[in-house]
């Protein structure tokens, strides 16, 4: 069915989630702080979030916009805040749907399954990825480079990925460590520089005419615009 987090700081709503959820066959797992939340998302694999946003130690707009750094994974944001400004700004931060609390369990329910199809759906078309002359099998875990296959490492084929499906996104050393390496960026941009640095190595034997990865300096990388 589907695999949830909950990051909801109060153990009543929490539990009530976790058990209409389960119910309907989803499998759920519980946070009640940010921080707690946050790493969760970051160390395992997720279907959907439910976020609050009055959290503990890290606000829940805070999560949204990280995630979005790195994640499309579907996320609902559960708050009690009704004012539709604060809806439209979460809309546009990146959430994918909003329910105002006090809420009823049957709509939630729906809409989680509502948005869990949508996500499948794009799932379903973005197996490849296509920028330039190149093709990204997202299953499969390759790239082409007109019409060669790149022999990459594990965390070089992690940038192109990153890179190809947040295209104009800059992407600064430091989140591409932490997403990459899913480890703490402590300053040494050194890793960071020399996988990119051998990545455009290999696009550039592949096809010699064509540029793939920008440097916008002072900030970071991102695709060059087509």
């Amino acid at each position: 069915m589907g695999k949830i987090l909950i990051i909801e700081d109060s153990k009543d709503v929490n539990s009530m989630l976790t058990e209409v959820l389960t119910e309907e066959g989803f499998e759920v797992f519980s946070t009640y702080t940010g921080t707690d939340g946050f790493k969760e998302i970051k160390k395992n694999t997720y279907d959907l979030i439910l976020l609050d946003i009055m959290l503990p130690f890290k606000s829940g707009d805070e999560i949204l916009k990280e995630v979005r750094q790195f994640s499309d994974i579907p996320v609902i944001i559960i708050s009690a805040k009704d004012m539709v400004g604060t809806k439209i700004d979460l809309l546009k931060m990146g959430a994918d749907d909003y329910i105002t609390k006090p809420f009823d369990l049957g709509e939630v329910v729906a809409r989680v399954s509502a948005n869990l199809r949508r996500s499948h759906r794009k799932t379903q078309t973005e197996k490849e990825l296509r920028y330039k002359d190149m093709t990204v099998n997202t299953d499969a875990k390759r790239v082409y480079v007109n019409n060669t296959e790149l022999d990459l490492t594990a965390k070089e084929y992690g940038i192109v990925e990153l890179l190809i499906k947040n295209r104009n996104k800059v992407f600064t050393k430091a989140t591409l460590y932490e997403t990459i390496w899913q480890d703490a960026y402590l300053g040494d941009d050194n890793a960071v520089k020399t996988h990119i640095s051998n990545l455009r190595a290999k696009l550039k034997i592949a096809n010699t005419q064509k540029e793939y990865i920008e440097t916008v300096w002072g900030l970071g990388y991102r695709l060059y615009k087509e």
